[in-house]
């Protein structure tokens, strides 16, 4: 029914993440309104970060360059490390402003069953790091999950012993009712509780 050029827009742009085929038919009928300079500069926008990003050659973490922007602040503390899955993950604990050391980015989290087996993982490089004997506390900040919680496991069975392992706090959100948790995240709650002394 469309010339064979918005189809293949439509087919693109549907394989984004959350992007089904009519929203990615409105994508593509939005990008044929717009001005030829402001879909242009989508279009470079887009060549832009898949030549100049790329990944950090420390933590894995999106960067321009060899080393991140967290990897070259030396205002960090080097001695912690928090371990996340993906860069994503990044972004909303440096949105909390509570935390001021490095990441260590996995590349995913364990799934045997999808064939995400140890050695998929930058977990090698994990244990490297720590080895080197500079890093006095791993947090590990994988998702709670199914495989975030094997991962989480797996990688602190290895690196108990050299170093203080540590896992965010999980449990009931702020503004949350008792009655709509569910019974895990309400046994984590009073596993993790604490004094308000």
């Amino acid at each position: 029914m469309n010339p064979a050029p918005i189809n293949r827009l439509v087919t693109e742009l549907s394989k984004l993440p959350g992007i089904g085929q009519r929203t990615a038919q409105r994508l593509a009928f939005h990008i044929l309104r717009a001005e030829g300079d402001e879909a242009l500069a989508l279009a470079a926008a887009i060549r832009e970060v898949k030549e100049r990003i790329g990944l950090c050659e420390v933590c894995f973490n999106l960067a321009e360059g060899p080393r991140c922007r967290i990897c070259e602040d030396e205002r960090r503390d080097a001695a912690l490390i928090c371990v996340v899955e993906e860069p994503q993950d990044v972004i909303p604990i440096e949105r909390t402003h509570e935390y001021s050391g490095l990441y260590h980015v996995l590349g995913g989290a364990l799934s045997p069953i999808d064939g995400i087996d140890p050695e998929d993982l930058r977990i090698s490089e994990l244990v490297d790091r720590v080895g080197r004997g500079e890093i006095r506390e791993v947090v590990l900040a994988t998702n709670p999950t199914t495989t975030g919680e094997a991962t989480a496991h797996h990688v602190a069975g290895l690196l108990r012993s050299r170093v203080e392992i540590t896992r965010l706090a999980s449990g009931l959100p702020v503004g949350a009712d008792l009655e709509h948790a569910d019974e895990v995240t309400l046994g984590r709650a009073f596993a993790g509780r604490r004094s308000l002394v």
